[in-house]
């Protein structure tokens, strides 16, 4: 488990993290959003023991980070910001250099022959970090970080810098990874809390904001079960705006004109699809689509961090 009581850092005046509380269980993979300055990457490397807080304590597994620093450590697996390695050594050379350092005794070969197949780093064994594309250098990174097979991984924005399809190997890797371990990502992409995250906490200036399922705090959008249609002709949008907004149950139509879209907001507590479907069946509307909306992330992020 992952446990952080009343976590702060200070420097000087200004407040980075103030009395952050929150567990993180086994099977459960964290997001841990915020806007830039929020202390998102300053909580992570609170809990990985590269900064010491300036009040409260956090623990790995049980293992107090300031007080047993070697034995949290080695339940750990870290990629942070940026994830240093040393330029002028090969990727083979890196990733036996941290298997040392990991003791990994007879499970040293396996353990780095699956990291360089899982991350597709085969062609580039032989190159010098410093001249690998900032795609390579993050999947480096994450091989170093799970290469000792750690039960906890705290993974600062482990997809930055990949291209679409790296990008779903690494979620396809976390989804995986999850079944046996505790994560915590800290990322600015909301699409990747839907894909891989369990829950998530939103952090800002210094503070937790929101702790929820993904689910959860999209159910807070003003979006959540509303209702949108595309429609094939786009001369029939200002009527069927006006009708749509005469509904008992909705109280807001917004329009796309260039989409020929527009989505219908419920009053609060109302459920609107059956009549918005009903109304496009009896006035026999073309639509190219028709969907209930499940709310939208960003919108919540925006209206929670402003």
């Amino acid at each position: 488990m992952i446990k952080t009581e009343h976590l702060s850092k200070h420097y000087g005046a200004l407040v980075a993290v103030e009395d952050v509380t929150f567990e993180v269980k086994p099977g459960e993979v964290l997001g841990f959003l915020g806007p830039n300055g929020a202390g998102k990457t300053t909580t992570m490397r609170m809990l990985a023991g590269f900064v010491t807080p300036s009040a409260g304590r956090a623990s790995i597994c049980g293992h107090d980070v300031e007080q047993a620093p070697l034995a949290a450590k080695s339940c750990l697996g870290y990629l942070p910001e940026g994830a240093p390695a040393y330029g002028e050594m090969s990727v083979r050379g890196f990733l036996e250099f941290i298997a040392d350092l990991r003791n990994l005794g007879t499970a040293r070969n396996a353990r780095i022959e699956y990291v360089i197949g899982r991350l597709q780093l085969a062609s580039v064994l032989e190159q010098s970090i410093e001249t690998l594309s900032k795609g390579f250098r993050r999947r480096v990174g994450l091989a170093s970080a799970i290469i000792h097979d750690p039960p906890v991984l705290i993974l600062d924005e482990p997809t930055d810098g990949l291209d679409p399809n790296q990008k779903h190997e690494v979620r396809t890797l976390i989804n995986e990874m999850a079944r046996e371990k505790i994560i915590v990502i800290s990322t600015h992409i909301l699409e990747e809390v839907d894909a891989v995250c369990t829950r998530a906490i939103i952090i800002a200036r210094g503070r937790i904001v929101a702790d929820d399922s993904p689910r959860g705090l999209a159910s807070r959008s003003r979006y959540f079960n509303a209702v949108t249609v595309r429609l094939e002709r786009p001369d029939q949008l200002a009527a069927t705006r006006e009708a749509l907004a005469a509904l008992p149950a909705v109280a807001e139509v917004e329009v796309s004109e260039r989409e020929s879209r527009l989505t219908a907001l419920p009053r609060a507590g109302a459920t609107i699809l059956p009549a918005v479907s009903e109304f496009a069946s009896r006035h026999g509307l073309a639509l190219q689509e028709l969907h209930l909306e499940s709310g939208r992330l960003d919108e919540v992020f925006r209206s929670i961090t402003a």
